[in-house]
């Protein structure tokens, strides 16, 4: 196994005490913030994951075989994953609810509000709200999570798919999907009459559930088996699309989702998934 070690900074001191924890024969820069302790004795992977996190970093155990030509389908949440901000919340700010639609968001991502019931619930806030606010919020709002881009250039150079699901919405998953060349995309369809928002949901709402079918959807389209699939998420409503697949990524989550995920990144940006996914992206 190789250890790979991400941060905002990785102090050589740092490194040196996971290297001789881990009896690594050697310690590689993957990037300015990634580095590889090569060779690295996984027995134990609590104390170093407890060194890391008292430290500030990111941690995760590779098998040193692993290259990026595994894999050929990425699947993203959108809110608080691939973008920085959670749309609904945003959208509820112009209608001066934000507060009260993100008490409900923030409950429902630690899990304790079913997700479907959720989203009526703060989707009929929004009733009577002008249609013209969703892009206020694309235009005014709406940021990539930091490493996005550089993510998405390295999955591409793979050639790996890319599937954004979200429990959101395809007003910006749609406009995602085109500016960023993704693959496929699918989330909820929010009713409009008049110009304005009904307050209503149209067709199934994409819950857990939703999400876990378009990940296995579109896997069995590409004719992959699930070890050759990676999703990230942030919050337990994507917990079912990560249990289907090979690797799972927390990113900034909840603790409920970093606890059972793969691996976790919470210094680093999106980026950061890419040294995980095996040396330079070659065999051997």
């Amino acid at each position: 196994m190789n250890l790979i070690v991400q941060g905002r900074d990785v102090p050589t001191p740092s490194l040196k005490q996971l290297a001789k924890l881990t009896s690594a024969t050697a310690i590689e820069a993957v990037s300015l913030t990634a580095f590889r302790l090569v060779v690295a004795d996984d027995s134990p992977r609590v104390e170093a994951a407890a060194f890391c996190e008292e430290n500030s970093l990111d941690c995760g155990w590779v098998p040193a075989r692993r290259h990026i030509g595994d894999f050929g389908l990425l699947v993203m949440d959108m809110d608080s994953t691939l973008i920085t901000i959670e749309c609904i919340d945003e959208i509820a700010d112009m209608q001066g609810l934000k507060p009260q639609v993100s008490a409900i968001t923030e409950a429902a991502m630690r899990g304790e509000i079913d997700f479907a019931e959720s989203l009526r619930r703060r989707v009929s806030l929004l009733a009577g709200l002008d249609q013209s606010a969703l892009q206020r919020v694309y235009d005014e709002r709406l940021q990539l999570s930091p490493g996005a881009e550089t993510l998405l250039a390295a999955i591409r150079a793979a050639g790996i798919r890319t599937l954004l699901v979200s429990g959101g919405f395809t007003f910006f998953t749609e406009r995602l999907q085109s500016r960023l060349g993704l693959d496929y995309t699918a989330a909820n369809t929010l009713e409009v009459a008049d110009g304005k928002l009904t307050g209503h949901v149209l067709g199934d709402i994409v819950d857990a559930q939703g999400k876990a079918d378009w990940l296995n959807r579109v896997r069995i389209e590409l004719g992959l088996d699930r070890g050759q699939v990676i999703a990230m998420g942030d919050g337990a409503n994507d917990l079912k699309m990560m249990a289907e697949a090979g690797i799972s990524i927390a990113y900034r989550a909840k603790p409920v989702v970093r606890a059972q995920a793969a691996y976790a990144l919470n210094q680093v940006g999106l980026d950061g998934l890419i040294p995980l996914l095996g040396e330079n992206g070659r065999k051997g």
